[in-house]
This record gives structure tokens, C-alpha cells and sequence, in this order.
């Protein structure tokens, strides 16, 4: 017999189900963050200079291979996901540990030299993003600089984790400047489900480009990195898995948006070639606006800062962890003080490099591209050795999908840079 103050079944299942997705919930958030971020940083200004540049000089002919990219990505940031959860170590220590301290120096110069070149491009960015506003670079970049370094040095993970969520957002602005571009809709979804070949020079180029752009070394050694200092492990790695998915996928369509702006603009008035990043927020102007344009160079600053901040530091704890010290945004400067004390050089002389009168800043950012998607395949077999080594993943090793999607992309970009080489010996 029930009591005066029973609560009936229904509100229990009800109230129960309400704190089971409340729990969830809380749980997700706790998990958000290294995915996501990690993959919108990959929007940087060599990410937007790049897709400017596939758009301006081709229309929508490159827009196709954003879909079998974005598996691609989805499949290899899970991978280093994977492995920090599972293992509580960055990819640079399980290299070390694996394949012996000659094999992760090699690596990690060859890496930096590129990170170095990723992070003049984040420089330059910032100024040509400002230059649309009409200021001068070399009051931009300085305080650009100091900025990034107060914020990432002084602060705590936790703090600088969300503020670094909130710039992500600002990349919406690109899909706003793409409907205010009033593109050929019909066309550029046609030119993304239907491949599409070009014997046009730089055709190959570009699409290595692309690729190495989107999938970028330093992103998994960042990404692990991330994960193992957020303390995720293999009992939360399924609410990880998806800050992961839904972080790939958004900075390919945030992508797929800067091509069709561009495409639209640029390529319509028959101005292939941009000269400079920031050339492609102005370029929009006669044809979508003020405002659209406006929007591309906050987008292109916004990028530029938040890139600056990650990529020295990806860089920090690449070389950190390859040779055994301590590193980490969690630690004070005088736990980690080589850490810190690298992140502030790649910076000062990032941003120096970038204030070098007449330096080609347009060959820099896109040669750095090219580099990454060069450098891709070696990054790629390390990752795969170690993921499929039982000893260390236990049951988290791959499955045959998952091999074979990253196995296939090692080969295409070694096939994609061959025939690069091929081109250029002819020519």
C-alpha cells in the first residue's frame, strides 16, 4: 500500500532519465575541447590562403576532394586520440619509446623546420588580415605576439581550453561571406560530389596542398598531446571520439565555404593568382560587399590569432616530449622552463621573420603547405606502427576500415608528391 508521500513511477523514470542526460551532458563537456580546437586551428591562414587560392585559381573544380579529405581526417584524428587516452603518452614519447631517440630527432627537425614555416604563416595572416583595416604590420604582429604569449604562458588549460573554443566559433563568419557571394550553388555541389580533373599547371600542386592543409602532421602530435593533458582515458574515449568527428567535420565545411567564396569572386572576374591572404577578403568586396569582406578578415584574424597560440606550442611539445622534458600548459614556467622557453622563441622569431622587409610571405605560407602534405605519409607510418601494436593498445587497435583509409592516404600522398617531382623534372 502506497504512502501519503509516494512519488509516482513515471515522475521517478522521468527524474532519472533527466540526471542520466544531465550526467551525459556534463560528461561531454568534460571532454570537449582538444578535438575540436585542434581541428579549427587547422583552418589557419596557410589553411585559407590555400583554399583561397584552390578557388581563385579554379573554381569549384577542387571543392571534390574535400569528402574523401575529411574521412581521411576523421580517421587519423581519432587515431592520436585514441592513443593519448589509451596509453597517457604524445605521440613524440611513444616514438622515442618505440623507435629510438635517432629516429624522433630526425623527425622532430624535420617537423619543426615545417612548424617554423606554419608559424610565420600565422604572422603574416595577422597582417594581412589588419591591412584590410588599413594597419600597419609592424605594430599589428608585435602586439599579436605578446598577446598570444600573456594568454597561453600566464594562463591555466582549463581558462585558456574555452577561450580558444569561443575564437573557433568566429569562423562562421566564412559561410556568411559565401551566401553574400551569391555563388552557382547548383555547380559547386555538382564539382563536390563529382570528381573532377584539370591538366592545367599547379593543378597537382594544389591538391597536394589541400591535403596537407587539412591533414597536418603537427594536429596529431598536438591533438595526443591534448588529450593526455586533459587526463581523458580509455573509460571517457567515446564522448572523446566525438569532440573528434564533429571538430573534422566542421573545419571542412567551414573549408568548403572559403572555396565557394572565392570561387564565386575571384575565379568569376578572371583574377586566378592572390598575391596575398588578405587580398582575398578584399577581392570580395566589389562582389559581395562591404560586409562579406569585412566578415572574411575578421575570420582571417581570428585564424591567425589562434593559430599563433597553438602551433608554437604543438611545436614545444613535439620537441619536449621527443627528447624527455617536461612540458605542458598546466605546468609553471619554472617546472617546464625549456618548454616555455621554446614556445617564446618560436614566437619572437615567427613574428621576426614575418617583419622582414620584402620577404615573399605568399611562397612561405604555401610552400609550408606542400611540406606538410610531403611530410604526411612518414607522420602517418609511425602513427599506424604504433596503433596496431596490441602490446601498447590492448583491444584499442585499429580495425581493417581504419587501416586501410589511412594506409590509402599515406599512398596517395606519396603517389600525389611523385607525380609532382615527375611534372617538374619534365618541365
Amino acid at each position: 500500500m502506497r504512502g501519503e508521500h509516494s512519488i509516482p513511477r513515471p515522475l521517478v523514470r522521468r527524474t532519472a532519465n533527466l540526471s542520466m542526460v544531465k550526467y551525459r551532458l556534463l560528461a561531454l563537456f568534460a571532454v570537449l575541447g582538444p578535438g575540436f580546437i585542434t581541428a579549427n586551428v587547422d583552418n589557419d591562414p596557410g589553411g585559407i590562403l590555400t583554399y583561397s587560392q584552390a578557388g581563385a585559381k579554379f573554381g569549384y573544380m577542387l571543392l571534390w576532394t574535400l569528402i574523401p579529405t575529411t574521412i581521411a581526417l576523421i580517421v587519423v584524428q581519432e587515431m592520436a586520440a585514441r592513443m593519448g587516452a589509451v596509453t597517457g603518452k604524445g605521440l613524440s614519447d611513444l616514438i622515442r619509446e618505440e623507435f629510438g631517440l635517432r629516429a624522433t630527432f630526425v623527425t622532430m627537425s624535420i617537423l619543426s623546420l615545417a612548424d617554423f614555416g606554419n608559424i610565420a604563416a600565422e604572422f603574416a595572416g595577422l597582417a594581412s588580415g589588419f591591412a584590410v583595416f588599413g594597419a600597419s604590420r609592424y605594430i599589428v604582429v608585435p602586439i599579436g605576439a605578446a598577446l598570444v604569449w600573456v594568454v597561453i604562458v600566464r594562463g591555466r588549460y582549463k581558462p585558456v581550453e574555452r577561450l580558444l573554443i569561443i575564437l573557433s566559433l568566429i569562423y562562421f563568419a566564412y559561410p556568411v561571406s559565401a551566401f553574400l557571394a551569391k555563388p552557382d550553388w547548383k555547380l559547386a555541389l555538382h564539382d563536390t560530389m563529382v570528381p573532377q580533373w584539370s591538366n592545367q599547371p599547379g593543378y597537382l600542386v594544389m591538391i597536394v596542398g589541400l591535403i596537407g592543409t587539412t591533414i597536418t602532421p603537427w594536429m596529431q602530435f598536438y591533438l595526443q598531446a591534448s588529450i593526455v593533458e586533459k587526463g581523458v582515458d580509455s573509460r571517457h574515449y567515446s564522448l572523446s571520439r566525438w569532440d573528434v568527428i564533429v571538430g573534422c567535420i566542421v573545419t571542412d565545411v567551414i573549408a568548403f565555404f572559403i572555396v565557394v567564396a572565392c570561387a564565386a569572386t575571384i575565379y568569376k572576374s578572371g583574377h586566378g593568382e592572390l598575391t596575398d591572404v588578405g587580398q582575398a577578403a578584399q577581392a570580395l568586396r566589389p562582389f559581395a560587399g562591404q560586409f562579406a569582406s569585412l566578415l572574411f578578415a575578421v575570420g582571417l584574424i581570428n585564424a591567425s590569432l589562434l593559430s599563433a597560440a597553438i602551433l608554437p606550442l604543438a611545436t614545444a611539445y613535439n620537441i619536449c616530449e621527443g627528447l624527455g622534458f617536461e612540458s605542458g600548459v598546466e605546468k609553471r614556467f619554472s617546472e617546464a622552463p625549456i618548454f616555455y622557453w621554446l614556445y617564446t622563441l618560436l614566437i619572437a622569431c615567427g613574428a621576426g621573420f614575418v617583419l622582414i622587409p620584402r620577404m615573399p610571405l605568399l611562397k612561405v605560407i604555401l610552400f609550408s603547405q606542400v611540406l606538410n602534405g610531403v611530410l604526411l605519409p612518414f607522420v602517418l607510418f609511425y602513427m599506424l606502427m604504433l596503433i596496431n601494436r596490441r602490446r601498447i593498445m590492448q583491444e584499442f587497435t585499429n580495425n581493417f576500415w581504419q587501416n586501410a583509409v589511412a594506409w590509402s592516404t599515406a599512398v596517395v600522398m606519396v603517389a600525389l608528391t611523385g607525380g609532382i617531382i615527375w611534372t617538374t623534372i619534365r618541365g
